[in-house]
């Protein structure tokens, strides 16, 4: 089949790489444009056009698929078939007709379960076990068109949300490759979502990754981890923001108030409303990551002390 593909950031490549090494024809990839980012704000551009210009790919980056020109640039392209893996903008009716076969997404939840922009840091965020990802044709609705795949994958106690959003990324290209290969066969069997099971993943900001010290010991892990790497889990000490790394319950603790501190000689302990947690790594404003204990160490940490 004749395919273009859209994705833009890191997540994306496995997905690009598998279409390269197949028997379809990839056509071109679409990709947000150039934009800011690092720590000195310049501009790069995104990993999945680095990666299809590495691979001797045509690439497309239109401000917003709208654009009149990239829609007839796509027409002139002629698809079969438009495979998607976080591209990251919406795609409007007159751009969803182009390809016969239509926009075929890969979707890192279990669809209905999770839609949206955000669905491995909620799964995470949730207390969820298992999760996996679909591949569903795009239509007018938030990620509701009709499934044409599915895998699954465990959710570890450990898990970040980067570390399983990685690991279903490359899971899920050969989902998504399997799902290209049956619509260029004829044997896909579209399958509408269920109206039962849907919950909704919007983006996690700022305020999302504050960490409430309040909250249980397991809600707090499960924040901090769904916020690692992004957007970073953060709590603020003597009225200064305080980056902070996966944490971990411990159950042997002696009974601290939320957010109080106790550093102890190789680690530091922090308290939430039911037991405490034990800080992994933390980052002061304008400093690099570093382990709990050295920072403890650094601050001299007076008793009493909270973090929040």
């Amino acid at each position: 089949m004749r395919v273009v593909f859209a994705g833009t950031p890191e997540v994306a490549i496995p997905s690009l790489r598998v279409i390269v090494g197949s028997g379809h024809r990839l056509l071109a990839v679409v990709t947000r444009p150039d934009a800011r980012a690092g720590r000195g704000r310049a501009v790069q551009p995104s990993p999945v056009r680095t990666a299809a210009s590495d691979l001797g790919v045509p690439v497309l980056t239109p401000d917003h698929p709208r654009d009149t020109t990239f829609q007839q640039t796509l027409r002139e392209l002629r698809p079969d078939v438009c495979a998607v893996v976080a591209y990251g903008a919406l795609l409007p009716p007159a751009v969803l007709e182009i390809p016969a076969l239509g926009w075929i997404n890969l979707h890192f939840s279990l669809l209905p379960a999770w839609r949206g922009a955000a669905p491995v840091q909620h799964a995470i965020l949730a207390g969820d076990e298992l999760t996996g990802a679909t591949t569903f044709r795009i239509e007018a609705g938030l990620d509701t068109g009709p499934v044409l795949g599915r895998m699954t994958e465990r959710i570890g106690p450990r898990d970040t949300a980067g570390e399983l959003l990685d690991r279903l990324a490359t899971a899920g290209a050969p989902l998504l490759l399997a799902t290209l290969d049956a619509l260029a066969d004829g044997s896909a069997v579209p399958v509408d979502q269920p109206a039962e099971g849907v919950s909704h993943a919007p983006k996690l900001g700022t305020e999302d990754a504050m960490v409430r010290w309040g909250d249980p010991a397991f809600a707090v892990d499960r924040r901090v981890r769904a916020c690692t790497p992004a957007p970073g889990a953060w709590t603020t000490f003597r009225e200064s923001r305080l980056g902070v790394g996966p944490v971990e319950p411990v159950t042997d603790a002696d009974s601290l108030g939320p957010g109080e501190i106790r550093a102890q000689k190789r680690e530091i302990l922090v308290g939430t409303a039911s037991g405490a947690v034990r800080l992994g790594t933390v980052r002061p404003v304008g400093r690099r990551e570093m382990p709990a204990a050295d920072w403890a160490r650094g601050v001299r940490i007076e008793a009493g002390e909270r973090l929040g």
